[in-house]
């Protein structure tokens, strides 16, 4: 995500998302994209290359649509939290191994097996398990989406007539996801072999999971995964079962684990506290200690530091007695605040990222004309270069023997976008035919930029993207509706840029791993249509289970849903809804973001691992500083133990951080089944100070 982030500002080894910057796909291993040794494909030399159609197997697509469930639940739920999403890629290749391997290996047996397991199916699971979970993130269920609805409204006093409000339901969200999620398929599959062979773009995602794919079917590579699968499975069940016995004393939203005031009260009363969510410890094990140390920096900074002296100036500054979630009091600079933060990292990394990818573009167009030769080749390492000849003409040879027709592609965008022109207002009255017109004629050009930006730096901006529409949409709409087609239109570019950008992904994993790009289309194209249909069924589960879904303080606050709106606010209304030195506030903050992003690109690079991430900063601006120290706990399990043994710690510490973020997110379903079967915790567990008590006790006892 992201529509989203990657945080590790300096290699491709790690991923941690954020629901409204920018998404990377799937870093695997902390190996660099390129430190593939020896010639990979003269390992699996001996064994067939199955056709495209062998690829597609009906196992393949049923261990998919279970994974797609399970990991659809779990982003959604991490989505509407906090909006942090790590990278899921390793336990779901993990998954589809084990699964898979476990069926053929039970028919191999018995002598039924008809079609042994292959790498090339392992990556038709991973791209048909990822296009669809993408969905339940870039659906926008946890921002655009529910930045419509009459919850996120409520919490301004702006624009919140019935011309810009649009209640979830789940006939028009299922709609909208199908006319908007498949136009990213078609914008760029004619483009992919100047992407992939041409251009040589990396794309450190896509290369890191073809590495991980590669390794598991090899020998020792298979035996590993099987003992990473089992450590999932232990700290799966662990978490499972731990988030079931929390459930117990959550009577009501104050009650439990989640409301310990493990620091204090008073550090309580200010989010510092540590909630027990083994999620986010996963999380925390996953993401890069500079983003964790970077949360816990911008909580301090805002929830220790600024919110408190600026509380002081109520009276002031805002009104006395306005409410905890009135955008004209402390509300206000808490979101506006943080979204200047935002605005300022996604600008300076647009920027940043265009710099990079215009020069490079002009030169490989350069040296194609006046050289007449393959662009970005690096044939620096002569100790490789044999090695990498080899599975190059190997891996072009099979790239290139299944074509996808130019027409089919272009005919495929066409038709599409004709057919949501034409729905699409019916969906959103605001958002006029000529409004997407604008966007479906824009849409391929971003798109390439920003793949080919990816495929250079691993940085997805469509998040940036989709915001930009926010303020150009809507500023074209006006009063009438603005903030409503402002949202829509963000809905649908980022859907197409995202799209694009990860199919371009999968294309560089099924170049390494000789999977046929026919085959990858295709099981991008099912499993966006699973995605489709899973996304929105499993957030109107939550919708209709969970009251609060979007309400500030609640267990599912959606802090991105009410951001998002008012971005768009802002950008039909300017800047006149801004509580007092509020927007001094925003300016001071934005060019800081800036600042600090320089300061980490010039700086030598031992001083720059050591500067925060203005991003990751942002995000306990608004939310709170609670799911940090979690995120730090992990960090420092993840420190000792590879202090202890760093060789385990790296074989199984992604697996371990898995297990616990799949145990208490699948435990959501349950969850979510009994709150709409009525049935409620039987215990609340609440802590009071001693003079509370006090008072509790003479109020029991008269």
């Amino acid at each position: 995500m992201d529509e989203n982030r990657a945080l590790d500002h300096e290699n491709g080894d790690e991923e941690m998302v954020e629901a409204s910057q920018i998404r990377r796909r799937a870093i695997t291993n902390n190996e660099e994209p390129g430190s593939e040794i020896i010639s990979i494909e003269r390992v699996f030399e001996q064994k067939p290359v199955p056709t495209w159609r062998e690829q597609l197997t009906v196992r393949a697509f049923v261990v998919s649509f279970f994974l797609s469930i399970l990991f659809s639940i779990i982003v959604m739920k991490l989505n509407l939290t906090t909006g942090v999403i790590p990278s899921l890629n390793v336990s779901a290749g993990l998954l589809g191994f084990f699964f898979v391997k476990t069926w053929t290996t039970a028919l191999e047996r018995t002598g039924l097996l008809r079609q042994p397991f292959t790498r090339q199916e392992n990556t038709v699971i991973q791209t048909c398990t990822v296009a669809a979970y993408d969905i339940a993130f870039s659906g926008g269920f946890a921002s655009y989406l529910l930045g419509m609805s009459e919850i996120a409204a409520n919490q301004s006093t702006e624009a919140n007539t019935p011309a810009d409000i649009k209640n979830p339901a789940l006939g028009w969200i299922i709609g909208f996801l199908f006319l908007v999620s498949f136009l990213g398929l078609f914008a760029l599959v004619a483009l992919r072999k100047i992407m992939v062979i041409d251009y040589k773009l990396i794309y450190p995602s896509g290369t890191a999971t073809a590495h991980l794919i590669n390794g598991f079917h090899t020998p020792e590579g298979s035996e590993i995964a099987k003992k990473q699968v089992k450590t999932l499975g232990k700290y799966f069940l662990f978490s499972f079962l731990w988030g079931f016995f929390k459930w117990f004393y959550t009577a009501e939203d104050s009650c439990g684990f989640q409301a310990f005031p493990t620091l204090g009260l008073k550090a309580y009363d200010n989010s510092f506290y540590f909630d027990f969510s083994t999620t986010y410890i996963g999380v925390g094990m996953i993401c890069p200690y500079i983003v964790n140390a970077s949360m816990l920096i911008g909580a301090i900074i805002s929830w220790g530091i600024m919110w408190p002296l600026i509380g002081n100036r109520e009276g002031s500054w805002y009104p006395r007695g306005l409410k905890s979630n009135d955008l004209h009091g402390l509300e206000g600079y808490k979101v506006f605040i943080a979204i200047a933060l935002i605005l300022g990292d996604g600008l300076y990394n647009f920027v940043k990222v265009v710099a990079r990818t215009l020069p490079s573009l002009i030169s490989t167009l350069r040296s194609k004309i006046n050289l007449k030769t393959l662009p970005i080749q690096d044939n620096n390492n002569t100790d490789t270069s044999i090695a990498t000849s080899y599975d190059d003409e190997q891996r072009t040879k099979y790239f290139l023997k299944d074509q996808i027709p130019k027409s089919v592609a272009i005919a495929g965008y066409i038709v599409l976008a004709i057919i949501s022109i034409i729905v699409l207002p019916h969906i959103f009255h605001p958002l006029k035919w000529y409004y997407i017109l604008v966007i479906y004629i824009t849409a391929p050009v971003l798109g390439f930029c920003n793949a080919y930006g990816a495929g250079l730096t691993d940085w997805s901006l469509a998040s940036t993207y989709g915001k930009l529409f926010i303020f150009i949409i809507g500023a074209w709409a006006g009063s009438n509706g603005g903030v409503l087609a402002g949202l829509a239109a963000c809905g649908v570019m980022m859907s197409i840029v995202t799209t694009s950008c990860d199919l371009m992904q999968d294309f560089r994993t099924g170049y390494m791993t000789l999977s046929s790009p026919k085959a990858m289309f295709i099981s991008q194209v099912i499993g966006t249509g699973m995605g489709c249909i899973i996304a929105p069924c499993v957030f109107w589960l939550f919708y209709k289970a969970f009251k609060d879904i979007g309400i500030p303080g609640s267990q599912y606050p959606a802090p991105y849903a009410i951001i998002y709106r008012n971005i768009a606010i802002l950008g039909v209304d300017g800047f006149s809804s801004l509580p007092k030195n509020c927007l001094v506030l925003c300016y001071i903050t934005f060019a800081a973001a800036v600042l600090i992003n320089l300061a980490r690109d010039l700086a030598p690079k031992k001083i720059a691992r050591f500067i925060p991430i203005p991003m990751a900063m942002a995000i306990p601006f608004y939310l709170g500083a609670y799911f940090t120290i979690d995120m730090c706990v992990g960090s420092l399990i993840l420190f000792i133990w590879e202090c202890i043994d760093k060789t385990k710690a790296k074989i199984f510490g992604p697996a371990v951080a898995s297990g616990l973020i799949c145990g208490e997110g699948l435990w959501s379903l349950p969850q979510s089944i009994l709150a709409l079967a009525k049935v409620n915790p039987p215990i609340c567990m609440r802590f009071l100070s001693r003079k509370d008590n006090s008072r509790v006790d003479t109020f029991l006892s008269t």
